[in-house]
């Protein structure tokens, strides 16, 4: 019995990866972006994070547990029953309007996901933006949660510095970063992503890619640090071809971290050493499974390296609008605000949309998670 069933279970998972594969086989094939040539696979192929074939972490970074099996794992996930995955009823979110965010205000809003709009020294830097309804090569897949106000491009003000950690399909959506494009003056991003805005239209004079530990002047004003993260890259079938990134911005009053997407590691701590603290650190926090511990956090392990990084406030990101893991929707934003009780840094949980400012130490948010089914 256990040979039929293992049997069949394999007949379904092969079958729901032919799907998957014919699909993408209709895909648009810009959307897939490109691999780095010419000058910049020499940039990659000088990188001492480069192996020679792909980009390596800092800290071993296996795939899966030891001893785990892959294909229980991708069973698990295609098949299992998990509960709550998304909302009963639509997030709330505030309308956003540029104009209600002052040129000289030092301030963060967050609109789900990764997504977040930061205004530092009047620069304005637009992070990892999606404003798709879903964060997958396929249409049907990875669908947004309903939210009160759906955000799109047209609604972001003129950007200083499109800021881009790494080029999964959840950070880097073709539809938003074309649809921004006469908007932005520069984008910043790691070794070998350069390539996918050179094939969606961004001159090269735009882009900016970096190494980790490279120090860069994008624009008047701000400083941008490329640090390590411990991650993974790659759009479809070619992994760890582009680099992975988190970033420290810099401005003579504030400084802010950005983890990208990452799992727990020292770099957190020696960063922190290294810049003394933060005004702010945007963190990781969702879309993490026991079965791939390596590259995500744990809620309690966000809350453990944001006060890593010395850091005066906390905002929490990558939850709120899609679902690609398999834990609850809330589960994040619940864990983090429990781990965070005990640590010297003020935790932000804003709603998205919301306004929040870096000079306000007393400006207070709702738990407007609780009560949502």
């Amino acid at each position: 019995m256990r040979k039929l069933m293992r049997k069949i279970m394999l007949i379904l998972l092969a079958a729901a990866i032919a799907c998957v594969l014919g699909a993408c086989a209709f895909l648009r094939p810009e959307k897939l972006g490109s691999l780095p040539t010419d000058a910049g696979l020499e940039r990659v192929k000088n990188s001492p994070n480069y192996n020679g074939e792909a980009f390596e972490n800092l800290t071993p970074t296996p795939t899966h547990p030891e001893g785990a099996s892959r294909f229980g794992i991708m069973f698990n996930f295609m098949f299992g029953r998990h509960d709550r995955l998304k909302p009963a009823s639509p997030l709330p979110a505030f309308k956003f309007d540029a104009t209600d965010l002052p040129e000289d205000a030092d301030a963060v809003v967050w609109f789900g996901h990764s997504s977040s709009l930061l205004q530092l020294g009047g620069k304005r830097i637009l992070i990892d933006p999606v404003f798709s309804n879903t964060a997958s090569p396929l249409p049907f897949s990875n669908k947004a949660f309903a939210t009160e106000n759906v955000y799109t491009p047209e609604e972001m003000p003129e950007i200083d510095v499109l800021l881009i950690s790494h080029d999964h399909w959840d950070h880097l959506d073709h539809p938003t970063v074309t649809a921004l494009r006469q908007k932005v003056k520069i984008v910043v991003c790691g070794l070998g992503v350069g390539a996918h805005f050179e094939r969606w239209g961004f001159a090269p004079e735009q882009i900016v890619e970096a190494d980790w530990q490279d120090e860069l002047h994008p624009v008047d004003g701000l400083k941008i640090y490329v640090l390590p993260a411990r991650h993974f890259s790659g759009r479809w079938l070619d992994r760890n071809k582009s680099l992975w990134v988190s970033y420290v911005l810099e401005t003579p009053e504030k400084r802010v971290f950005y983890s990208g997407d990452s799992g727990y590691a020292p770099h957190f701590a020696e960063i922190g050493k290294r810049f003394g603290g933060f005004d702010l650190a945007i963190m990781e926090n969702g879309q993490y499974d026991k079965a791939w511990p390596y590259i995500h956090m744990q809620p309690e392990e966000s809350a453990q390296a944001a006060s890593d990084l010395r850091a005066k406030a906390v905002l929490p990101v990558h939850f709120g609008r899609f679902s690609i893991s398999n834990h609850t929707w809330d589960d994040p934003i619940i864990r983090i605000s429990a781990a965070a009780q005990n640590q010297h840094y003020r935790l932000l949980t804003p709603i998205m949309g919301q306004t929040v400012s870096l000079h306000d130490e007393e400006q207070e948010f709702t738990r407007w998670w609780e009560g949502i089914d």
